[in-house]
């Protein structure tokens, strides 16, 4: 349970703070860097949803809500190190978590049209917010692989605070970019579909610095 008194509390004032075994790292910690930016990818979905909310369907506003919740579960897996042994059951990403995500990815994309060109992150605002949280999401997932760089993925021995970091996290992470890409172009639908890219559109009709005869 979840007990917040105070919201400050000055103890990451040496630019230490703590992981979910209680044990202490720097705040520069890749580990600390990747929880915070699922903690950043989650913030703009929430933006996203309260763009969605006269936009998509009760079923597509509950999957987004869900994931919301998956990425506070997710913050919380990256937080506490793997370890053989657990006083408490910790909260970990589940293989079936991907599934599901890759089932939504199918389900929605169904509903479009071929893709044949790279598309701008843009049209409804909608479908920019969306775009904006898969980008973030995306960097999460970056930060989730240097972190296992920094630390593995083997669990710590019992008493120590050194294990590694779930390989099954920056999976989530890779497949949710893939969704909110996805929901960006559902959402563009009902407002004239994608943005597309194209080549060099403001290509100038003669080089920069050359003035005219």
């Amino acid at each position: 349970m979840v007990n917040l008194t105070k919201i400050y509390t000055r103890t990451g004032d040496e630019g230490m703070t703590g992981l979910s075994n209680f044990s202490r790292t720097r705040k520069t910690d890749p580990r600390i860097e990747a929880y915070a930016d699922v903690d950043e990818a989650n913030s703009a979905i929430g933006v996203a949803v309260a763009l969605a909310q006269n936009e998509f369907d009760a079923e597509t506003l509950a999957l987004l809500s869900q994931i919301q919740n998956d990425l506070f579960d997710l913050g919380a897996d990256l937080s506490n190190p793997l370890n053989e042994h657990y006083e408490y059951e910790p909260l970990r990403v589940d293989a079936i978590w991907i599934d599901a995500l890759e089932d939504a990815i199918d389900h929605y994309n169904k509903e479009l049209g071929k893709l044949d060109s790279f598309i701008l992150p843009g049209g409804s605002g909608l479908a920019a917010g969306l775009h904006l949280a898969r980008t973030v999401v995306r960097r999460a997932e970056r930060a989730t692989w240097h972190a296992i760089e920094a630390h593995g993925t083997e669990p710590g021995k019992k008493g120590h605070s050194n294990g590694g970091v779930s390989v099954l996290a920056a999976k989530y992470l890779n497949r949710l970019s893939d969704l909110l890409f996805v929901l960006a172009r559902y959402a563009n639908v009902k407002h004239g579909g994608d943005v597309k890219w194209v080549p060099a559109a403001n290509r100038r009709t003669r080089p920069i610095g050359k003035t005219k005869p």
